[in-house]
């Protein structure tokens, strides 16, 4: 992320539209159900002084890094006891958080970003359960878009399954299409700034080999330093055909944080 990366973005910009790219946080989102998301809403009392002045606020008891549209930081992820640039669990694991590579780090991105629409390329609304999209997938979409990545690009892939979102959660959370390994080292050699998609972990989940466990996220975060960003909402992206745009998010200051929910935009 540096100023060329900010320019970038901002000559894309031609008519100002912004088109919201995360979903409302609330108790009907999907969720892992090792995760909550408990909202308690305080009616405080009313003050004094003559303009009666009240107030409202809520407590929210949830893994607030990582629900609802999340962008997963390097600490999230491991190869055995290491996280990105070799740091070792237990050197930089406290009791409040991580004291090495804490999404707090991250700041503001403004880039240039793709939508790569595959389900558009495959003539459906919605990519087939499980489905693994490859390279060629990847290459011919961009293609059909008349597109190529640029290093430092907020890459976007539509499978169409945000669908599914608050409306059939089960499936939502129990598998869905994304990347494959091929196609993640193949996305990690164009060096983007992140990789994101409309499904909870971007990549094709169960993985078709029943022994390996999200290996794109140990391609992605430990090995590449590359972020992904999860659950994004793009049925407006590919319903407009917004293809390239400006990206724009701030994930939270977290302090040592695995991740940060986050309402990312894109600008044309």
């Amino acid at each position: 992320m540096k100023p060329e990366s900010v320019l970038k973005a901002v000559r894309l910009v031609r008519t100002g539209e912004v088109i919201e790219l995360g979903h409302v946080l609330n108790s009907a989102m999907p969720i892992s159900s090792t995760r909550r998301f408990d909202v308690h809403t305080k009616r405080t009392f009313m003050n004094q002084p003559s303009n009666r002045r009240g107030s409202n606020e809520e407590v929210l008891l949830s893994e607030i890094g990582q629900v609802g549209t999340q962008l997963d930081g390097f600490a999230h992820q491991t190869i055995e006891d290491k996280v990105y640039n070799c740091y070792k669990l237990d050197d930089i694991a406290t009791r409040t958080g991580f004291n090495k590579v804490g999404i707090e780090k991250v700041g503001t991105l403004i880039t240039r970003g793709v939508l790569i629409d595959v389900a558009a390329l495959k003539g459906v609304d919605m990519l087939p359960d499980t489905y693994e999209i490859t390279v060629a997938d990847l290459e011919q979409a961009l293609q059909r878009q008349n597109q190529k990545l640029q290093p430092g690009d907020a890459v976007i892939i539509h499978s169409g399954w945000g669908k599914l979102w608050a409306k059939d959660n089960a499936r939502y959370m129990k598998g869905n299409p994304g990347i494959g390994v091929q196609a993640a080292e193949w996305l990690a050699k164009q060096d983007p700034m992140l990789v994101g998609a409309d499904t909870p972990p971007v990549e094709v989940s169960p993985n078709p080999d029943p022994q390996i466990s999200l290996p794109v996220h140990q391609i992605m975060l430990v090995v590449n330093g590359i972020h992904l960003l999860e659950n994004l909402k793009l049925d407006v992206l590919a319903a407009k055909r917004v293809h390239e745009f400006a990206f724009m998010m701030q994930p939270l200051k977290l302090q040592g944080f695995t991740g940060s929910s986050v309402a990312p935009i894109a600008v044309r």
